[in-house]
This record gives C-alpha cells, structure tokens and sequence, in this order.
C-alpha cells in the first residue's frame, strides 16, 4: 500500500514539475516532417466499499508515438506514417477490485509491452486510405464527450467491445479503412480488419500478425453528419453497422453483427451532451444493448476555463445471465495544470457489478487520474 502512495505522489509531482518546463518546450518546438509524441496516465483506484472487495491499486499507461509527413519531407503530397507503442502496468481493478462487466478503468490491461499502432495514411482528393495496424475505436463509434469519462465503456460501448473480437486497446488487428468526404456536413468511412488477432498470449508484443480464412473478418461502416440541431452550436452524430464472421472450429462458422448510433452536441457555450445506443442480436450475442447519456460542462468556475465537469451514466443490457444488467454512474472533473498536463479525480458508482459468475453488491469506486502528453 505505501509503494502505491508512493508511486503516485511521485506522478504528481512530476507532473507540475513538468508543468514548469513545458512553456520552453513549445516555444522550441518546429515544424519537420517527423514528429514525436510522448503520453503517461496513472490511475489510482480506491473500491471503498462493494464489488470483490474494498482495496487500493495503481496501474498506468505510457505511449511513444512518432510520425513522418510525405508532404513535409517534400516527397509527395498527403502521406502520413505513424508508430505507436504502449506499455501498461500495475493493478486491475475490474478484475481484482469492482468485478464490474464494463470496465472502471479504460487503460486496464494487466502488464504488456505492445506495438499498438502501425500504420500509412494517404489523402487523395476526398478520399483518405489508411492501411496497417490500427485501432478500430480511433476512427469508428468514438463519442467526443465521452472520452472525458474513465469508464471504458463511454470510450467504445460493450455490446460491440465485449461480442466480438475487435481490434481496440490493447490488442489492435490489421486492417484497411476507406474515409470518404462527402460534403462539408457528411462524410462515410469503412473498415475491414484481422477476424480474430491472436491474443497476447500466442503474440505477446502484438508484431506477429497473419491473415487467414479461419481467422476471417471484421467489417464496420459509419456515417457521419456535422449538422448540427442548434443553429451556432456544434454537433455531430453518427450511425454504424458492423459484421463479423470467424471459424472457431473446422466446420463452424461464426457469424454475428450489430448497429450503434453516437450522437454529440453542444448545447450552450459551455455545456455539451452526449449518447451512445448499441444494438446487436440477442441469441448471438452476452450484452446485446448497451445505453449510455451525459454532459460535459467546461469553465465550472471562471477562473479556469479550460477545466472540464462531467456526469455520465451508461447501462449494458445482459439477459442471458443469472446475474443481470449494469449499470455504471461517473462523475468526473479535469482540472488543465497546464496544455499538456492534467489532473483528474472521479467516482463511480456500479450498480449489479456483472463481471464475475457471482452476485455481487454495487460498488463505490474512487479514482485519481493524472495525465502527460508531450
């Protein structure tokens, strides 16, 4: 317990030390053709009563990320590389703590070294062409308010995170996406990904990939519109439909999809509401429908604008189980150290923890999350 305290009394402090540099760095900072990023998130989670059972543990999430711009370079116009390693360690709390289906924390991974993303991207008139290792939830059925919240479940829903398998964090697939601008209000982009990435088990740094017919395919389309309900506020909603079909067997063959709507927008200057609906059969399917609302509400007090306040709640509908539905309630506020760096504390409240085959008592969950990105 103390080397958890430890541990994150030493984030913070790095982090306002960080702080104080970070002004030199941008004023240095120049254009080039490459470009280096460098991102650190620590959690602490405290489950103060419920779930598994009450505990303390800390876990965290680092990412080094470099990209080369064609066009920058002088090489040709609207080519993009882009690299993407990650490392997670620490605790679990779903697993060890809160017992909760959905996931409180969305870095929990276990302890991993990973290639995450691996990628080329080409512009070519209203056409964009990214092939290589990607991650699904970076293009497709991503709320912009819901990645204020920690919860994994407001970052890509559970109907279609917990069905199948898709390429998200940490285990990302091969894949080939198609981003189409049809106007300045509509655009639509496709995907077609590695049915089944072999897990980190079989591929423990993710760099061993392979294509077969037994693997087979995922396949995900979106529309998108930027009209918005509000004249002079922004918005933008969005509706998808995936399809997945595997062999887990030599003579079975799996075949399963699904639907998801995403819709965000602002209502006032400084308030913003979002939703995700998820849909996908019940006889094939643990978690068939899946719900989520909230708010974010930036510059709660007027001496910090950028500072963000959010409440969120989402529901995953799981019928076919003995121990029923959850659902999770967040709260949540960012408080801008600086540009880069961040602080955030957070409660949920898990009603029905549902990630165990035992019945469990709703859970309070505590978190302190601190952020780096350079």
């Amino acid at each position: 317990m103390k080397l958890i305290y430890k541990l994150s009394i030493t984030g913070l402090f790095t982090t306002i030390w960080l702080c104080s540099i970070q002004a030199q760095v941008d004023s240095n900072a120049k254009e080039s053709s490459f470009k280096f990023q460098a991102s650190y998130i620590g959690d602490l989670v405290s489950n103060f009563s419920g779930g598994i059972k009450t505990g303390t543990t800390y876990l965290g999430l680092a990412n080094l990320k470099a990209g080369f711009n064609t066009e920058k370079a002088n090489w040709w116009k609207g080519g993009q590389v882009f690299v993407n390693v990650g490392n997670t360690h620490g605790g679990e709390p779903s697993t060890t703590l809160v017992g909760d289906f959905q996931g409180v924390s969305n870095i929990e991974a276990g302890n991993l070294t990973f290639m995450y993303e691996l990628w080329f991207k080409q512009n070519i008139g209203k056409f964009e062409i990214t092939l290589g290792l990607q991650d699904l939830n970076s293009d497709f059925a991503v709320s912009e308010n819901g990645a204020l919240f920690t919860n994994s479940s407001f970052g890509i829903h559970s109907s279609l995170a917990d069905n199948i398998s898709v390429p998200i964090f940490p285990l990302t697939a091969l894949g080939a996406n198609i981003h189409y601008n049809i106007s300045d209000t509509y655009t639509w982009e496709a995907a077609i990904f590695d049915g089944t990435p072999d897990d980190f088990e079989k591929n423990p740094y993710n760099l061993n990939w392979k294509l077969s017919k037994e693997q087979g395919y995922l396949l995900v389309t979106e529309f998108r519109s930027n009209k918005t309900l509000i004249k002079g506020k922004n918005g933008i909603y969005k509706f998808g439909a995936y399809y997945h079909q595997h062999n887990d067997s030599i003579d079975n063959q799996q075949r399963n999809g699904g639907l998801y709507l995403v819709a965000d927008q602002q209502i006032t200057d400084k308030l913003s509401l979002f939703t995700q609906i998820g849909y996908s059969p019940k006889k094939l399917n643990y978690n068939n429908k899946y719900f989520s609302i909230g708010f974010n509400y930036k510059g709660l007090f007027n001496k910090r604008p950028a500072d963000q306040f959010g409440l969120a709640m989402n529901y995953a509908s799981i019928e076919s189980s003995n121990i029923g539905s959850e659902t999770a309630f967040e709260m949540t506020y960012k408080y801008e150290l600086c540009e880069h760096i961040y602080l955030r504390p957070d409660i949920q409240y898990i009603i029905n923890p549902a990630g165990t085959n035992s019945k469990l008592k709703n859970a309070l969950v505590g978190f302190l999350r601190f952020g780096i990105d350079f």
